[in-house]
């Protein structure tokens, strides 16, 4: 994106982005990526972008372990690699390892499965491979500490275990050595030294001539003498000849291990690049977590629509301060391309204009945003920008003049693709003829077919918005009575700039105020006036349709409560219902007994039939606590009973397992024992699912 002028990132406070975007990075690759951050005109880089940011989000949200656990920089080592006779040592070569490591295991995480689920994050990998045979060459020579392995190579080997020995033999020497010395008093110290690479003993200066062997040095103090003994001087040389063939041996190795890992240098700087990029996109991903950034809708035209937007800046602001940060709702498109925002001064006009274009600088570069996912981005190769006082002292230029300038770079180089915010258009000159000059550049603009917004204060510049295909006015909310600004953007109509309002507020003198009004032509004032009711009556409009959805919202509540209030009422009365219909009956078999009893003489009857209406009394009981169980653990399904199903008997309500078919009848298995009942006798029934 050409941005004019260069200091655009700067005014829109992009810098900021980056730097914070830095702090989110790890490795050199990404720091450095992240403050060099480009603002793409493609919509396949924009998309890939911000789909790598967002899955990434994901990963982090859902604690998803993604291997790039290794920061690393190897820039030095992969140049040394592209140079011929270059030799990497021990620990350039564990850091290559490790990056071999890191693209085996982020090969490995991006399973068919995963793939499928994070296909923009898996496309980093595509047109690569996974090289084992790196890892392989690297372990079979270092450790992990960055030594090379005895098991290098069979020279090397029994080049060290000759140094094993001799070195046991050495040692087993001094020790008689010492302990002779120590007997005979000439030590000044017990313990063995080393000298010039060799191993000496410390004797007192008045007897370095009774020890036979080489002086080497004596101490600062000249009390010390540093004596090789003779009998060591061969072991020592054939010590320093095994360990200058060490050396040598480890020297050739590693140069051996450099020139077969040089065959896979292109490879390993994609492997680099690669940890690089899921380090930037992972720093990415927690700075969107940070804003509450999401992943808007991106079009491939001039085209903004943003909804709860927030400017990032002013929201971690907010947060670390506890205020609530006002979102954003605007459409700038073929319809409505050029917005004029009205309204008084630190109202949020110039915020408003900043979110705009800081957030679709983000977008350009990949960046999640504080928006609803709704929202839509289009595309534009030209952003320009004019905001604030930009006198030209190079140049010997008034606040005026550069504005004009400023003005004129716009109108030549504007186009479709062109999205442009001017803050105070037509300031810093006389109101008409400046008014004037803003009317002209705002049509040539709007001719031009360039998206933008512009602030004013120009009365006739709201006038023209409100009669112009292409330019629509917005204002700046303002609560009068509370004399406070209300940072909410309403589409739509033009703002007052509140000005005698205020000067009323603050307790300005009534007289001066009204000579102040007498001064301005009387259709300006009335027009500010009108502009001023309108708004605080929109606003009064607002705050009732608010009460309004919160009554409508209270009403629907009390409806359902009403509801089930209703069904548990009807509930409990079909029960009481039941329970009236059956005393009746009751009441009527008993009176019926009472009759009977005094009619027989066979009494014994009588009581027979009071015993069975009692009987028959508990043994409903017991039926229908038996089917609450079994209605509990089981349920009727509909379809033809098979073998293996589960089947219950409609008349004692047992439940079992059918274990054959013989015609129209089933053997059921019913506890331990088979039965067989007529097939119209069952139903079909499932186990019922346990609802944790």
């Amino acid at each position: 994106m050409k941005l004019y002028p260069e200091s655009a990132s700067f005014q829109l406070e992009f810098d900021k982005i980056k730097n914070l975007l830095t702090e989110k990075c790890r490795s050199e690759y990404a720091k450095t990526k992240a403050a060099e951050l480009r603002i793409h005109t493609k919509k396949e880089f924009i998309e890939l972008e911000l789909k790598q940011s967002h899955e990434y989000r994901q990963l982090l949200q859902n604690s998803i372990y993604f291997p790039n656990d290794y920061i690393l920089n190897l820039s030095r080592e992969l140049r040394l690699l592209n140079i011929q006779d270059s030799m990497l040592v021990g620990e350039e070569l564990v850091s290559l390892r490790k990056l071999a490591m890191s693209m085996e295991s982020i090969f490995r995480w991006f399973d068919a499965e995963r793939r499928t689920a994070y296909p923009a994050l898996a496309q980093e990998t595509e047109g690569t491979y996974y090289e084992k045979a790196i890892l392989q060459m690297i372990n079979d020579v270092i450790d992990d500490s960055g030594n090379v392995k005895d098991s290098a190579s069979g020279e090397l080997q029994s080049i060290r275990m000759n140094l094993y020995r001799k070195r046991n033999e050495l040692r087993r020497l001094f020790d008689r050595i010492i302990s002779k010395l120590n007997k005979q008093g000439y030590l000044a110290e017990i313990e063995e030294s080393f000298l010039n690479g060799r191993r000496v003993v410390a004797v007192f200066a008045e007897q370095k001539r009774t020890v036979k062997g080489i002086l080497h040095g004596e101490s600062d103090s000249r009390r010390t003498a540093f004596i090789e003994p003779e009998e060591t001087v061969e072991l020592n040389n054939q010590l320093y000849e095994l360990e200058s063939a060490e050396k040598k041996e480890v020297y050739r190795i590693l140069k051996e291990l450099t020139k077969h890992l040089s065959v896979y240098a292109s490879l390993l700087e994609t492997y680099h690049t690669i940890v690089g990029e899921y380090d930037y996109i992972r720093g990415k991903a927690s700075f969107a977590i940070d804003i509450h950034g999401e992943y808007p809708v991106v079009t491939d035209k001039a085209h903004v629509h943003l909804v709860k937007a927030f400017h990032p800046l002013l929201y971690l602001y907010n947060q670390r301060t506890q205020k609530p940060t006002i979102p954003v709702d605007l459409t700038l498109d073929e319809k409505s391309r050029i917005l004029v925002i009205s309204g008084p001064n630190a109202g949020g006009k110039t915020v408003t204009l900043k979110t705009v274009g800081l957030l679709q600088m983000m977008v350009q570069s990949g960046l999640l945003v504080p928006v609803h996912p709704s929202s839509q981005f289009g595309i534009f190769k030209q952003l320009m920008i004019h905001i604030g006082d930009t006198q030209s002292l190079e140049f010997e230029l008034s606040t005026y003049s550069s504005h004009l300038l400023a003005m004129k770079y716009f109108m030549e180089n504007s186009n479709g693709k062109t999205l442009f915010f001017i803050d105070e258009l037509g300031s810093g000159s006389d109101p008409n003829l400046g008014g004037a000059f803003a009317e002209v550049i705002l049509e040539e603009l709007s001719r031009k077919h360039a998206c933008g917004i512009v602030t004013t204060h120009y009365l006739n510049l709201k006038v023209m918005a409100n009669k112009t295909q292409g330019i629509i006015n917005g204002a700046m909310a303002f609560d009068e009575k509370k004399l406070q600004p209300q940072y909410k953007l309403i589409v739509g109509k033009p703002g007052s700039s509140y000005t005698f309002s205020i000067a009323e507020r603050i307790g300005m003198d009534k007289r001066l105020i009204q000579k102040a009004k007498e001064l301005v032509h009387e259709e300006h004032f009335q027009l500010d006036k009108l502009l001023n009711r309108t708004e605080q009556d929109l606003h009064k409009v607002q705050q009732r349709e608010k009460e309004l959805q919160h009554l409508l919202k209270e009403n629907e509540r009390l409806k359902k409560e009403m509801q089930q209030q209703v069904e548990l009422l009807k509930q409990q009365n079909q029960v009481s219902e039941e329970k009236i219909a059956y005393l009746k009956d009751m009441e009527r078999k008993l009176r019926q007994v009472v009759i009977e009893w005094k009619k027989t003489e066979d009494k014994n009857k009588v009581v027979k039939q009071i015993a069975a209406l009692l009987f028959n009394k508990n043994e409903q009981k017991v039926v229908s606590k038996k089917k609450k169980q079994i209605d509990s653990k089981y349920e009727e399904v509909h379809g033809d009973i098979k073998v293996g199903d589960k089947v219950k008997m409609k008349r004692n309500l047992q439940v079992g397992e059918v274990l054959e078919l013989r015609g129209k009848k089933a053997v059921v298995k019913i506890g331990m024992l088979p039965m067989q009942i007529e097939l119209a006798d069952l139903s079909l029934v499932k186990e019922k699912e346990v609802k944790e």
